[in-house]
């Protein structure tokens, strides 16, 4: 192909023209063609083929053709044979009263025919050929059917006629294409060769003198004047040149002598640049990777002149201050860093008195959040002169962390009191039901000495046992036990869920879990201002195939109690209460992952709080009301603790779904 292309891109002018030529009257008869046979073929199927079909359904669903033809599977086999030499018919099938075929009819290659007459809509929907369904009326009898299906196929007449008329049409094309190519030949190719002659022979002479013949008035005879009009302004440049080759050649004999002269002392020069340049070279080394170290350092560092005018400046120093490098260089710090303009005077105490000056913590903001730094300015000595350099870190991280102890110290105080609390509240709860437990032991029937002491008094156990019955007393004895069996069963949850985890990672059986942490956050929210916990709808939908999981019980509960608080919160503060509010707790095996989803129905989160759920003491709680570490804790315990992933999608006034992955396989997860 690409010889090929090669061959018509050398070829002459007038040849590539007859080519092109040639080629358009091809494809011009091709397109003809194609157009024409296309044309046939849809006139054929949208108009001939139908209205044969049409007359050949009425001529065969007359009453006494249809009535005889349906007798017997033969008489319908023989009226179809009778069409066997129609040529616009492809196939044909008969159909009796019954829906049944009793004959069929194929033309060339053989056709899938429907079996059954009700099958005849879904079969001509996805058939291409043009095809026709006859109502044969059976006096009172059920009608039968006729399936006539049109041939796609043109007449062999048509083609013949066709390859003639294109033959005879390729003849008058070559003699026009044979005419068109001898005028080609005398209006263009010639001229064009004349010229091509001309350059050649004024090349090979050198004779600038010659000129080409003036020619017909075209692009050609254009060219021919162009060219006689370049020809003469080579020759006057010719003979400008000698001139010129005179005067030069004098001039260079004058400038070789001054350029010996100077050839020496440029060789000083070259030895002296080499050795500057080598110089410069390494110190420019040098500078980039002192750069390179400065600009790796997570710190900003700025340094400073003797009056406080920038003479380093890190990428970490432009990312804080938002000023580029060329823009702080030579430049007073108090204009490249606004935020230091307070401290002005300490850095010039630290440039005279040669003293560290250190700020423990500034706020400031950086972009929409407010980070702290801890402030380093050191006195700068050296050969240059003296100056400063700044240091500051951000410590917005370590003091998050910080705070985070001090309020996790104060969470495992508060754990421990509880779990004493509990402790305590378990002794009265016991004597209560051991109470009850005697008092039914002491008014029971069966026990003997009950019996005793009601005869030495006289009266009668049937009597006390009814009028303790008609005052309820044995439905208050109940809502005791029943009262008290339940708080004894919250301070173990609460006993279970206070106890400090050790961190060992064991199979825990998720529906328990989420069950349990359940229970806890309905105890919560029993005594919640005009809330109930216990009036949400909470749907379970537990994978069966999910088995035990490896986790640290006590964290995951903790982590269940917090989103499933939350949840509650969310739908407590929604302004509609037409729609009742619902938590679904789901379980997923999602190999390598054992999912727990919380979804609800309350208020949601818009995307500026959704981005920020999992910061340390972020919260949209009132003063007071939330600490903004539930969420954050939680991330840590299922990121940290347990290997797995935890994230959120939300949408404001729609509702919350948390995510959490544990990984099938337990990790090793040493703790400190």
């Amino acid at each position: 192909m690409t010889r090929l292309r090669q061959r018509l891109d050398n070829l002459p002018v007038g040849r590539k023209l007859l080519a092109a030529l040639l080629v358009l009257l091809a494809t011009v008869l091709l397109v003809a063609n194609l157009a024409f046979i296309s044309a046939a073929y849809w006139i054929s199927q949208d108009s001939v083929a139908p209205q044969a079909l049409h007359t050949l359904g009425r001529l065969i669903a007359s009453p006494e053709v249809s009535r005889h033809a349906l007798a017997s599977p033969e008489n319908a086999d023989a009226l179809l044979h009778r069409l066997d030499s129609y040529a616009p018919l492809r196939a044909a099938a008969l159909y009796d009263s019954q829906g049944q075929r009793l004959a069929e009819l194929q033309v060339g290659a053989s056709l899938k025919l429907p079996r059954r007459a009700d099958k005849l809509d879904h079969w001509r929907v996805s058939e291409f050929r043009t095809s026709l369904v006859v109502e044969l009326p059976q006096g009172d009898s059920p009608p039968g059917y006729l399936l006539l299906v049109a041939s796609s196929e043109l007449p062999g007449a048509f083609y013949t006629g066709t390859l003639t008329a294109s033959g005879a049409i390729l003849v008058f094309s070559v003699l026009l294409w044979t005419l068109i190519a001898r005028q080609i030949r005398r209006l263009i190719t010639r001229p064009i060769r004349h010229l091509e002659e001309l350059s050649r022979q004024v090349t090979r002479e050198e004779n600038y003198a010659l000129r080409a013949a003036r020619g017909n008035q075209d692009e050609i005879g254009s060219l021919a004047d162009a060219f006689n009009t370049m020809l003469g302004r080579i020759e006057a440049r010719e003979q400008q040149l000698k001139r010129a080759r005179d005067d030069a050649q004098e001039a260079f004999d004058q400038a070789r002598s001054l350029a010996e002269e100077t050839r020496h002392s440029n060789r000083k020069l070259e030895l002296e640049v080499q050795v500057r340049g080598k110089i410069e070279k390494k110190l420019t080394g040098f500078q980039n990777y002192l750069n390179s170290i400065i600009d790796s350092m997570p710190s900003a560092l700025i340094a400073l002149d003797e009056q406080l005018y920038v003479t380093q400046w890190n990428q970490e120093a432009s990312a804080l201050s938002g000023t580029r490098l060329d823009e702080a260089l030579n430049q007073p710090i108090f204009l490249a860093f606004a935020p230091l303009k307070p401290f002005l005077a300490r850095l010039k105490r630290t440039a005279e008195q040669h003293r560290v000056e250190k700020i423990e913590r500034v706020t400031w903001k950086r972009g929409e959040e407010t980070h702290h730094y801890a402030l380093t300015f050191y006195p700068l000595m050296g050969g240059s002169g003296r100056g400063v350099v700044i240091r500051i870190d951000d410590i917005t991280q370590r003091l998050s962390l910080e705070d985070m102890m001090v309020q996790s110290e104060k969470m495992l105080s508060v754990g421990s009191l509880a779990a004493g609390m509990a402790h305590e509240i378990n002794n009265p709860l016991g004597a209560i039901l051991h109470n009850v437990q005697n008092i039914r032991r002491r008014l029971s029937h069966e026990l003997v000495k009950n019996q005793e002491q009601a005869v030495a008094i006289g009266i009668a156990l049937d009597d006390v046992t009814a009028y303790l019955e008609a005052r309820e007393i044995p439905q208050l004895l109940d809502g005791i036990q029943q009262a008290g069996s339940r708080a004894a069963k919250i301070v173990s949850h609460m006993l279970n869920f206070s106890r400090m985890s050790n961190r060992q990672m064991e199979p825990c059986e998720l529906p328990a879990l989420i069950d349990q942490a359940l229970e806890i956050a309905g105890n919560d929210f029993d005594l919640a201002d005009s809330f109930d916990f216990k009036t949400l709808s909470i749907s379970r939908d537990f994978d069966e195939h999910l088995g035990p999981v490896p986790a640290t019980a006590n964290e995951l509960e903790q982590v269940l109690l917090n989103l499933l608080k939350n949840a509650a919160q969310a739908i407590h503060l929604r302004e509609d209460d037409r729609e009742p509010g619902h938590i679904t707790l789901r379980t997923r095996l999602n190999p390598p992952w054992a999912e727990i989803q919380v979804e609800d129905n309350g208020i949601g989160m818009p995307d500026t709080v959704r981005k920020r759920i999992f910061e340390p003491f972020f919260t949209t709680k009132e003063v007071g009301q939330g600490t903004g570490l539930g969420l954050s804790v939680s991330y840590f315990i299922i990121t940290n603790n347990h290997k797995g992933q935890m994230e959120v999608h939300s949408t404001a006034g729609q509702g919350t779904c948390f995510t959490l992955r544990l990984p099938l396989i337990a990790t090793d997860n040493t703790s400190n």
